[in-house]
């Protein structure tokens, strides 16, 4: 019996959702035949099989957010007797000695002792759960090493657990081995905690200790939902034996704690349905891209402190600029729109206003200034908002830009970008005038400093120069920004040097970078 672990999909990348299974329980399947639809930070791939066989087991479900490196099936080689090899084992294990938790129970130890008949006894309760222990963003087991399996649950954590098997706590769902809470969250060698920036904001904002609160993420990380449970005072009750409690498949982002006028924290409002319109509702799971956009607004809103600036720029000779380069950009196979020549202005302002090509690094408190000029391109696909990144942007010429633009909105919306391409942003533009907007307030893309939205070109009544009323294609700029790392002053002279460019095309082409 070989176990299919999630693959790492991409650098930094911790944790992927099974979107949809390409192969049921039962069925052969052949090596490197996609098996299953896993979506991470917004890019859905088909995974692979790793091995041939009969698929014996479905270990994660379709919704679930499963670690990187942890189970998600099992697959009986050609040869080997349905639910043979793997569950004789285990089988025989059992018999031989009493379950870990029956130990538990019976000496009021805890399962730490280096007692031999461990491993075995881990093998007892793998055996009740179905094979698959998965850590909430890390890997209790990588092969079927019942000793390293109990290593697992030798340090005091929650452990999600997936596809439970006839003896556990309920039939093919997903169930918490709750253990007895750790007093203190782990920290680094720094001896900072260790903590998702989102988690360690929220535990400033609500005042709560983050040294003391327990983590469910990757090694122990606090996560925003930890710094929550800890302070409403929902952490999981310390219990002298392991105990299997049905949970939700698919963990849904928690809204922050408002705070009442006492500065008492005031719970989410539950939605209920008002009486006689239960009929005229639906509801859809919040999975897929919808939640990984939830996720990243809520980052955003959680650990960034957002502020706005507005200007308006002339667009008038950029419009007769690129009318007298239309014909030629064609003959060349490029569609010209406006973007590139803002991505090109954008990367020359960034590099004389560095503070808004930064990033800030809450796990160290530095602040990271960025010597290249990735710029993410918002796009609206029929799946949700999506950013894929043009890298490089200063080295590349308009027509350069013009083809990759066209080629990563096409990709966004056929849904067939590599998680590379939605990484690496230094900076990013939100073309809100592409479907007629006039104005907007865009939200940071963390971890930039700032986005910028471009918005519809208009003819407008403006007073020129010579103080005449005449006609001109004017174009709102908002420009959002991170007032931790970005003064409002040096925002708006950023925001003026776009404009100087965009309004003086001439002046684009002529720029060093």
């Amino acid at each position: 019996m070989k176990e299919v672990l999630l693959p790492e999909l991409a650098e930094s990348v911790v944790e992927g959702e099974i979107l949809k299974w390409l192969v049921q329980e039962g069925e052969t399947v052949a090596l490197e035949q996609p098996l299953c639809e896993v979506m991470t930070d917004k890019v859905t791939v088909e995974l692979p099989s790793p091995f041939a066989g009969v698929l014996e087991r479905r270990l994660a479900q379709e919704g679930d957010v499963v670690a990187v490196h942890a189970p998600i099936a099992l697959i009986a080689e050609p040869g080997e007797a349905a639910s043979g090899g793997g569950e004789s084992a285990h089988n025989a294990a059992a018999s031989t000695a009493p379950s870990a938790t029956q130990a538990i129970q019976e000496t009021g130890e805890n399962p730490t002792t280096t007692d031999a008949t461990l491993p075995t006894q881990a093998a007892e309760e793998r055996e009740q759960v179905g094979g698959s222990i998965v850590e909430a963003g890390h890997v209790a087991a990588k092969s079927d090493d019942d000793a390293s399996l109990f290593k697992a649950f030798s340090s005091d954590e929650t452990v999600k657990v997936q596809g439970l098997g006839t003896r556990g706590a309920s039939s093919g769902g997903t169930a918490v081995l709750t253990r007895p809470a750790q007093t203190s969250a782990p920290v680094r060698p720094d001896g900072r905690v260790l903590a998702v920036p989102a988690a360690r904001q929220l535990a400033r904002e609500l005042g709560v200790e983050l040294a003391q609160v327990q983590g469910s993420g990757p090694n122990g990380r606090v996560r925003v939902q930890d710094v929550l449970a800890h302070q409403q005072g929902q952490q999981s009750v310390p219990a002298p034996a392991l105990q299997a409690a049905p949970v939700s498949p698919a963990p849904q982002p928690t809204a922050p704690a408002a705070k009442g006028a006492g500065g008492m924290p005031v719970p989410p409002v539950q939605y209920r349905t008002p009486k006689g319109y239960e009929h005229l509702e639906d509801r859809v799971p919040l999975r897929g891209m919808r939640r990984a956009i939830s996720n990243q607004m809520q980052a955003s809103h959680l650990y960034t402190v957002r502020t706005l600036t507005v200007d308006e720029v002339n667009m008038d000779k950029l419009v007769a600029f690129r009318s007298r380069v239309k014909d030629e950009a064609q003959a060349a196979g490029v569609k010209l729109s406006y973007l590139p020549f803002i991505f090109k202005a954008v990367a020359v302002a960034l590099r004389k206003y560095p503070s808004l090509n930064s990033s800030f690094d809450e796990a160290t408190g530095d602040i990271v200034m960025k010597r290249y000029f990735n710029i993410g391109m918002a796009v609206a696909t029929d799946a949700g908002l999506t950013v894929p990144v043009l890298r490089d942007v200063n080295r590349k010429s308009i027509f350069e830009l013009a083809r990759e633009v066209s080629d990563l909105a096409a990709r966004a919306q056929a849904g067939k970008l590599t998680p590379d391409e939605l990484a690496g942003s230094t900076f990013s533009v939100t073309n809100i005038g592409s479907i007629g907007a006039l104005f907007s307030f865009p939200i940071i893309n963390v971890p930039d400093a700032a986005i910028l939205g471009v918005h519809s070109i208009q003819k407008r009544p403006i007073v020129n120069e010579q103080g005449e009323i005449v006609a001109a294609h004017m174009m709102y700029l908002s420009l959002s920004f991170d007032h931790r790392l970005v003064d409002g002053a040096e925002a708006a002279r950023f925001c003026k040097e776009v404009i100087r460019l965009l309004e003086n095309p001439d002046r684009l082409m002529l720029e060093a970078m």
